[in-house]
């Protein structure tokens, strides 16, 4: 059981746990880990290597990385990130057997902090689970990819652990030649393996491949090929009875004593001896990872004290609590019906001319106003007392003080002005009680894409857009546009998000 086997939902190749960590045994998997620490300390196990991460920490566990975690003096709130590699090796060549390294000088890098900041979307994308958040986190997960391959994937050797050479990075032809020849020398390393063999593959001189690695990862050829044959050894030291003659055969070694020295120079002690104290430490079926996930509101408060600016992009998106519009059909068709509405004042305002067109495509029905507020109305065709066969509902994302706030202006600019600072996003619920049967809804949706834009286009001074700008900005302007059925019993039920200044009209008929 040292090889842990992930599993991941379907439409989702990410795993993610935030966890306070007690102790997780020995294991390793095929695909990549990424560990961010949120809070305290928490050491890591990586090979040879013991580490004491940190709180903003981030180490990458590259795939096929024997690795464990142990609680230090303090608490801890770590996240780990595993990427199925099958899913993302598809659009990155050897990225399986890449080598990131995020080990700096500067703990407060550039490039550090990008990373910071994508893990931190990433987990708010999860937390929040809103519409589409496995594409938002997919997405997120490539360009943390990209950040890795552009900025960590460059290494030297310093005090007997790798740490980022920053001073290769951006030196891309450097990275891509020395990618080639770490996947080639770990797909052959059980064999004899020669710097000639991997000159001629890269069309080098020996003596300047060498230099190359050298330069690279601060070891010489010989250096780097042991080091990687004593790193996968561990795999059947620990994970099976073999002998370490039959080890050191199946890794490549001409003979077991430079095994055994080679295992000293990384390990520090005698390959038996290691195979005796850590055993037992390995994850099995009796030894299990001990850990606590962390609550929603605690990784929320991380994330905040740690990376501000994604939280707080995430606070201004939260939702509020929803709008729950209650329509009692047999109630108000009893007494008399008006064709007025609470929004009447505000949508007829030249201001609101760039998107009042779901407004005006609503009045020119005639229906009657079953209900209205400050962002919504509920229209029927229906009169006194007749079962409706329709129902209209139009909805605006815009709250009393934007109201007021455009009211008292009346100008465009301002409105513009209103709709770039304003991202909220609204959840609606309407529920018409009296409406029973199979209905076909019919939604034209403006977004506040498509309301920026008819603002822009509106103040702008006729002529002044190319051919190209304008095509763009018709298609920017089209709203979106949805059919489907619904068959109820007692009452039926229409909900609704809208983020920004947006708007949608919603018909709902009897088919």
């Amino acid at each position: 059981m040292l090889k842990e086997k992930n599993i991941y939902k379907e439409d989702l190749p990410v795993n993610v746990v935030v966890a306070h960590l007690e102790e997780y045994p020995i294991h390793f998997h095929d695909d990549m880990e990424v560990v961010y620490v949120l809070e305290g300390s928490v050491g890591l196990k990586n090979g040879y290597y013991n580490y004491v991460l940190k709180q903003g920490d981030i180490f990458i566990l590259n795939d096929r990385e024997i690795h464990s975690f142990t609680k230090t003096s303090e608490d801890n709130m770590v996240m780990m990130m595993q990427l199925n590699l099958d899913y993302f090796s598809k659009y990155y060549d050897n990225l399986k057997n890449n080598f990131f390294v995020t080990d700096m000088h500067d703990p407060e890098d550039e490039s550090l902090e990008i990373l910071r900041s994508l893990l931190a979307t990433i987990m708010m994308e999860i937390l929040q689970k809103g519409y589409d958040y496995e594409h938002k986190v997919i997405e997120t997960v490539h360009n943390v990819i990209s950040t890795l391959r552009s900025d960590f994937q460059y290494f030297l050797m310093e005090d007997g652990r790798f740490i980022n050479g920053e001073k290769n990075k951006g030196n891309k032809i450097l990275a891509g030649r020395m990618n080639r020849i770490t996947d080639y020398m770990y797909d052959n390393y059980t064999r004899k393996l020669t710097l000639n063999e991997i000159a001629e593959r890269e069309h080098l001189s020996i003596y300047y491949l060498s230099h190359v690695i050298k330069e690279a990862t601060g070891l010489n050829f010989q250096d780097l090929l042991s080091f990687i044959r004593v790193e996968e050894s561990e795999k059947l030291l620990l994970g099976t009875n073999k002998k370490i003659g039959v080890i050191s055969d199946e890794m490549g070694f001409s003979a077991v004593r430079y095994y055994i020295k080679h295992f000293r120079t990384w390990f520090g002690m005698h390959p038996l001896e290691y195979r005796k104290q850590y055993t037992d430490k390995v994850s099995s079926r009796e030894i299990h990872a001990v850990y606590t996930r962390c609550e929603p509101e605690e990784i929320e408060e991380a994330i905040r004290s740690q990376v501000k600016g994604v939280y707080r992009d995430y606070l201004k998106g939260k939702r509020p609590d929803p709008i729950i519009i209650e329509v009692e059909l047999e109630g108000l068709l009893a007494g008399p019906l008006s064709s007025e509405s609470a929004m009447d004042g505000l949508m007829t305002m030249n201001a609101m001319k760039p998107i009042s067109r779901p407004y005006n495509l609503l009045q020119g029905l005639s229906e009657n106003v079953l209900s209205s507020g400050d962002n919504f109305i509920v229209t029927t065709a229906a009169r006194n007392k007749e079962r409706p066969e329709n129902i209209s509902i139009l909805l605006y994302n815009i709250n009393s003080k934007m109201k007021k706030d455009i009211e008292q202006s009346g100008r465009r600019e301002r409105v513009l002005e209103i709709a770039r600072n304003f991202d909220e996003e609204a959840e609606f619920l309407v529920r018409v009680n009296g409406m029973a049967g199979e209905f076909k809804v019919s939604r034209y949706k403006l977004t506040r894409e498509n309301a920026l834009t008819a603002f822009h286009e509106g103040l702008k001074e006729p002529g002044l857009s190319t051919k190209r700008e304008s095509i763009i900005s018709s298609w920017a302007a089209f709203p979106s546009i949805e059919f489907r059925n619904i068959t109820t019993t007692e009452s039926i039920s229409i909900r609704s998000t809208l983020k920004g200044l947006s708007a949608e009209l919603i018909l709902v008929d009897r088919k």
